[in-house]
């Protein structure tokens, strides 16, 4: 646990007859540095200043960059000079940055001002998009934003540039828990062209290879209970376990890991080079249009059909894998072998009407669901920095809680569709005629099978997806303010 240090909001400074307002600021960085400073040595390091600060939502990265900046004599450490000169020359970098979103200098920066600055320097957002910024600052409810309060949101966060508030603004949670891939949102021309793009989606990539790679056995019981009817695979989640390891061994809890993992980085480069050009397409000729939430909701679910027709073949071999007994295949290359020879190029696009039609609800629900709770939580929370980890974790656990037990029923459909051939002597039945014979054998609940282990793997995927992510990003350059 960090210092229990008092934050000081400079709106609510009551100064003193006595001392000036840069005394009086002065004073209180001084108090502040005392309070950062644990062990009392007339320095704060890397450490101090991270867990002092830990409530403002700043990454390492972040820290690092303040030190750096403020480390004069470049001995590792800030001493109260430093701290003080770093925090008046930045505090002077927010001045001239409110300034400039100031269009008619009042005083007041409000969602219009925010929306007009973002697009001068290529990040189109909707009005709706610029209030959920102005709200996650806004402290005294007014719907606009003062120069107190724009100096305290920012005063501990190293950006320098307009083009670094904007990247701050439009931080996106790149969550992959094993259903779907989300689309990222609004990327600058700069962004596009300076690799930053690519960066984050590869973070995104690598955070979904270590969550899949986590949740596989999870993943795994699940489609086993999907494909087998209740009176083929009984019991709970542990005797269902010891089942598989029986047959196969503690690794078994793995099969069909590694092409799951594979296909992340087609799909996901796949998805937003169609997402873009969708975009283009929607936009036509007015290139500086700003798409409404439906819009970019319909352009993310054609861009995610798009890239699962692409990788469609994947899946079916994800599922015959992750389905397949000891010894059956060698490998992913023998699987996709033994299924053409044996059943044709037809194979591989089994289940793809239900994996299609179930992308919608889920998409729309995840997105709806995620954005319906962090918007709530900053208008109970107006001012503070950022939601936090634990918040963000607990809207995307909900939200892709939501979107499964919506799509779920497709879902279990295309897996039995996938897996036909690998269960002996079922008959090759349609979307329709398996999701009757489901109904009448199994009842309602049917549709629901291997949903428990499913939802069980929820909060542990986003969790280490998010963490993942996080540092994924710090290491490739791609900081949670943007800075590249």
């Amino acid at each position: 646990m960090g210092p229990q240090w008092t934050w000081f909001p400079w709106v609510h400074c009551q100064e003193s007859e006595s001392s000036s307002p840069d005394e009086e600021r002065e004073q209180r960085w001084a108090e502040l540095f005392e309070q950062l400073d644990i062990n009392k040595d007339g320095h704060i390091d890397i450490l101090e200043l991270r867990r002092g600060l830990a409530d403002q939502g700043l990454s390492k990265g972040s820290v690092e960059k303040i030190v750096e900046a403020g480390d004069t004599n470049r001995d590792g450490v800030l001493d109260l000079e430093e701290f003080t000169q770093y925090l008046r020359s930045h505090e002077k970098q927010l001045k001239d940055m409110f300034r400039s979103l100031d269009n008619n200098n009042d005083g007041r920066i409000d969602a219009t001002e925010i929306q007009v600055c973002l697009r001068n320097i290529g990040v189109n957002i909707s009005l709706e998009d610029a209030n959920r910024i102005l709200i996650s600052m806004d402290k005294d409810g007014t719907m606009t934003i003062n120069w107190n309060e724009w100096r305290d949101h920012f005063l501990f966060n190293p950006i320098t540039n307009m083009e670094e508030v904007a990247r701050y603004w439009k931080r996106s949670l790149m969550v992959d828990i094993g259903e779907q891939l989300t689309v990222p949102d609004e990327f600058s021309e700069e962004e596009k062209k300076s690799g930053f793009v690519w960066r984050q989606l590869m973070a995104g990539a690598m955070a979904g290879s270590v969550s899949r790679t986590g949740t596989a056995p999870l993943d795994r019981l699940k489609v086993f209970r999907q494909v087998h009817g209740s009176s083929d695979f009984k019991g709970n989640v542990l005797s269902n376990f010891q089942t598989m390891v029986k047959e196969g061994g503690i690794w078994s809890l793995w099969r069909g890991n590694g092409i799951n993992v594979l296909k992340i980085a087609p799909e996901t480069a796949i998805k937003f080079a169609a997402y873009e050009q969708i975009k283009t397409m929607m936009r036509g000729s007015n290139e500086s249009k700003t798409l409404k939430v439906h819009e970019r909701f319909v352009a993310g679910s054609l861009a995610g059909a798009t890239a699962q027709t692409a990788i469609y073949p994947m899946e079916v071999l994800k599922t015959r894998l992750t389905l397949r007994k000891t010894g059956q295949y060698s490998g992913i290359a023998d699987c996709a072998k033994q299924i053409l020879q044996r059943e044709g190029v037809a194979a591989f696009y089994k289940g793809y009407i239900p994996n299609l039609l179930g992308i919608i609800p889920y998409a729309g629900i995840d997105l709806a669901v995620y954005e319906t709770l962090k918007f709530a939580w900053l208008n109970r929370n107006r001012g503070l920095v950022d939601p936090g980890v634990t918040v963000l974790v607990g809207c995307g656990a909900v939200s892709s809680t939501c979107g499964q037990l919506a799509s779920y029923p497709l879902a279990l459909i295309r897996t039995r569709m996938q897996a036909q051939a690998s269960v002996k002597g079922a008959p090759k039945v349609s979307m329709l005629t398996l999701l009757q014979n489901i109904l009448s054998q199994e009842g309602v609940t049917g549709l629901y099978r291997g949903i428990s282990p499913n939802l069980l793997k929820v909060i542990p995927a986003v969790s280490v997806s998010y963490v993942v992510y996080e540092y994924t990003r710090i290491f490739l350059g791609v900081d949670i303010e943007g800075g590249t």
